[in-house]
């Protein structure tokens, strides 16, 4: 495998890591997981999660940190598959609110996604890939089905109950949530696969194989609390609101969102 990566450093190239083949299940492609999160600790966990839900080993999920490098170029023909992590990057912030950096991945991302989308390419990003995905598609983003931090009963369209990816699903599942804006309405393009009753869109897809979910499917209880913690000043909750919040992920068992993981990896990998 050979994906060009960056030392973090003003974004110079260092030159192109080569690494072994390693199987999964046959596969000898890794994967990539793109994250944007700038602090540390969740960047790890999510990371970490990403892992333990796919099956997944550091060989075969390759992360790169978007906040702190430029995009590698990433040959897709050299890859099984892409995920996207969360992050707390807004795409309906006006552009004057949005950092340099945050233009910058929103422009990287553009360019991925005309490849990912015209090619099919393996594809899903969780939470910040509505945004990614979704402001590509031409999807109407705005705060008015924003979410707090809780679990949310997602229930499947007829066309989400027929979808590969989410097989064995039931037709409604619990899941984490936690997010300042989402999509009001869908493209053309796009295939609706499920809703939940504070938010239209919870999962959607384009074309065959690319796919975003506003809800997290990597999260279990003890990485939503860390996110909690670590985020408890970055407006998703009231400063005195931080029992009330670590309260409502515990109300209900999430159980079923991960296996879109390990699905996405046994469909894809190669």
């Amino acid at each position: 495998m050979r994906l060009a990566l960056h030392d973090g450093c003003a974004g110079e190239a260092v030159g192109v890591l080569t690494r072994p083949p390693r199987a999964y299940r046959g596969a000898v492609k890794p994967f990539v997981l793109l994250a944007t999160r700038a602090e540390d600790l969740p960047a790890d966990e999510e990371y970490a999660l990403f892992l333990r839900r796919t099956g997944l080993d550091e060989r075969d999920l390759v992360r790169v940190r978007l906040e702190a490098e430029p995009m590698p170029a990433l040959d897709l023909d050299e890859l099984s598959g892409i995920f996207v992590g969360g992050g707390p990057f807004n795409a309906s912030d006006p552009p004057g609110r949005k950092s340099p950096v945050q233009h910058r991945v929103e422009a990287e991302f553009a360019t991925l996604l005309d490849e990912v989308v015209a090619r099919d390419f393996p594809f899903l990003g969780a939470c910040y890939g509505v945004g990614t995905l979704g402001a590509h598609q031409g999807a109407t983003i705005d705060r008015a089905y924003a979410e707090p931090i809780s679990v949310v009963p997602v229930t499947l369209t007829d066309a989400g109950a027929s979808d590969p990816l989410l097989s064995g699903m039931p037709q409604t599942f619990n899941a984490f949530v936690g997010h300042k804006e989402a999509i009001r309405a869908l493209p053309a393009s796009a295939t609706l696969l499920g809703s939940s009753p504070t938010c239209p869109v919870q999962v959607f897809r384009v074309g065959a194989n690319v796919y975003a979910t506003q809800f997290h499917p990597e999260l279990d209880v003890d990485g939503i609390v860390l996110r909690i913690h670590a985020y408890a000043d970055h407006g998703y909750f009231a400063a005195d609101e931080l029992e009330l919040t670590l309260a409502a992920v515990r109300r209900a068992e999430v159980s079923h969102p991960s296996r879109m993981l390990r699905t996405f990896v046994e469909r894809y990998a190669r």
